[in-house]
């Protein structure tokens, strides 16, 4: 088990880059002047401080931007200098791809809800990180519930609030609820070009409005009206696509979409494939595709699982049917009791999840094929339930 002052520092790929001494020589003592480095076999080598204090600042930088980020992430506790150089254009530019990090499935269970089970994506291992909320943040002292997680945020329930959290730099924002007291369903975090929304739908009155909150100007919107009928099913969450906000609707299934600019609900123009058990939405985010996941049967009975792809003309084409025997143990472990189903998007895996289920049912998009992800091992046998999968890709500049 891993200490929560180790998390940050897990979730780094080792991809460390050396820098040759004459480079570095050269640039620092232009007037080719010896440097004395005492040589012991009880000390490190050291360099003179007062070699570094003449460095000009832009050089500086430019070297400690060779560090390692897992390394550079250690030494920025140092000084108010170090930290500030996280956003500086030199470092920006060579450490703002996410390929310099590790990518997870993160599992949480309410029997355990300050632990979390880690699958690294990358490594096809597990993680077992011990999360204490209450040590890093006072106002998550009583038990927060994980809602969602999107961009390197996770976003969590408090008593009375919200709490957007990105677990790298450890930088947090509580969000009040909009009302007192205050019901709610159908909750989201929507990562947006500009920043993130937190979508949902009040459910403590007769009349549903629908409360947004955007993190560009820090304040929530009321719209009222809601006037689609949504799935019962609660796991699913919206999905993000062009804009816009997707769910699906009970039988006859239909398409809704929430348009987050304007406030505005809309039934797009597509028929879904026909004989449908189950529907199920995902996208790849942005304005990238939107999927559909079904179970195709009769009388209630799914007898196959399929995947389509929203193409042109808001036509649904077919990609790829799940495997007979695949197929079978889904069904077998839901019981067919199909509310328990449900899907997200993790780079370039389709994960189909089951609430009552311990594993997670993933086909990977570049090969085509399908596959089990093992059971973590450490958890107990007596946990039958409430589990609750979700993608986290630690995300260096998403901001709360």
């Amino acid at each position: 088990m891993e200490s929560m002052s180790e998390v940050p520092n897990a979730l780094f790929q080792m991809k460390g880059r050396r820098i040759r001494a004459n480079s570095l020589r050269s640039q620092a003592n232009p007037n080719d002047q010896p440097i004395t480095i005492s040589k012991s076999p009880m000390s490190p080598p050291e360099m003179d401080a007062g070699l570094w204090s003449k460095l000009p600042q832009e050089l500086l930088e430019r070297i400690l931007s060779f560090l390692p980020l897992k390394n550079f992430m250690n030494l920025r506790s140092t000084c108010k200098h170090f930290k500030s150089l996280l956003f500086s254009p030199s470092f920006i530019s060579k450490h703002s791809s996410s390929s310099s990090f590790s990518s997870f499935l993160l599992l949480s269970h309410p029997q355990c809800y300050n632990h979390f089970a880690f699958y690294d994506s990358a490594l096809g291992a597990w993680r077992n990180f011990a999360l204490s909320l209450s040590a890093l943040l006072p106002c998550a002292a009583g038990q927060a519930s994980l809602l969602s997680t999107s961009n390197g945020l996770l976003c969590f329930s408090l008593s009375n609030s919200f709490l957007v959290f990105n677990l790298l730099t450890k930088c947090s924002r509580v969000i009040e609820f909009p009302a007192y007291p205050f019901a709610f369903e159908l909750f989201s975090l929507v990562s947006t070009p500009v920043g993130y929304n937190l979508f949902m739908v009040s459910s403590g009155s007769r009349t549903k409005n629908t409360f947004v909150y955007d993190s560009k100007v820090q304040f929530w919107r009321k719209f009222n009206g809601f006037k689609p009928i949504l799935s019962d099913n609660y796991h699913q969450q919206a999905v993000y696509y062009k804009g816009s906000l997707y769910f699906v609707t009970p039988e006859p299934f239909s398409v809704a979409c929430f348009v987050l600019e304007s406030g505005k609900w809309e039934r797009p123009n597509t028929e879904l494939p026909r004989e449908l058990m189950f529907v199920r939405l995902l996208s790849d985010g942005g304005d990238g595709k939107l999927y559909l996941i079904g179970g195709v049967g009769r009388n209630g009975i799914s007898r196959s699982m399929k995947l389509w792809e929203l193409g042109e003309g808001m036509n649904w084409v077919e990609v790829e049917s799940l495997p007979e025997m695949m197929c079978r143990k889904l069904m077998s472990v839901c019981f067919h009791n199909y509310e328990h189903l449900y899907c997200f998007w993790h780079r370039g895996f389709i994960c189909v999840c089951c609430y009552t289920w311990p594993e997670v049912l993933y086909f990977k998009v570049s090969r085509r094929t399908w596959h089990w992800l093992p059971k973590c091992p450490s958890l107990p046998d007596k946990w039958s339930c409430g589990f609750r999968w979700f993608s986290f890709v630690p995300e260096l500049y998403a901001s709360v």
